[in-house]
């Protein structure tokens, strides 16, 4: 298991990996020594609009929160789905995709900060500055 982090902002990203596989991913405003994937770097760059060939281990089997990750895999680059959208499609109710959300092992790999509430842009651990910078980087580089 490779770990390491780079910059996003004020923000380090902290990347738990081996080859395309993807552990987990954190933020913290401490860094963590080691290499992170190229393809994370060049996202978080706004160089590139995707993180293929990364996977997360999250979105595998049949239970709800997979299906639910799998469901918010699908959003496009620079744009938004709502926690009602996401319940929907995944037969379940707002607050469950939340809880969802706020348990993702893989943000970034699992865009959940695509995942916005009606009101503004909902929750996102540690802070929700960092949904807001993602969904900024993702506008300005969508157009």
């Amino acid at each position: 298991m490779i770990s390491g982090s780079c910059r996003f902002g004020l923000w380090f990203v902290h990347v738990w990996w081996s080859e395309y596989q993807v552990t987990r991913v954190r933020f913290s405003t401490t860094p963590l020594p080691g290499p992170v994937p190229p393809a994370v770097r060049r996202f978080l760059a706004g160089r590139t609009r995707t993180l293929i060939p990364l996977t997360s281990h999250a979105t595998e089997g049949d239970a709800l929160y997979a299906r639910i990750y799998r469901i918010v895999e699908t959003i496009p680059y620079g744009e938004t789905a709502t926690y009602g959208e996401i319940a929907a499609r995944a037969g379940t109710v707002p607050r469950v995709v939340g809880q969802a959300m706020s348990r993702n092992p893989t943000p970034l790999i699992i865009p959940c900060h695509r995942v916005v509430a009606l009101s503004g842009p909902g929750g996102f651990t540690p802070s929700v500055e960092i949904k807001v910078a993602l969904l900024s980087l993702e506008r300005r580089n969508a157009e």
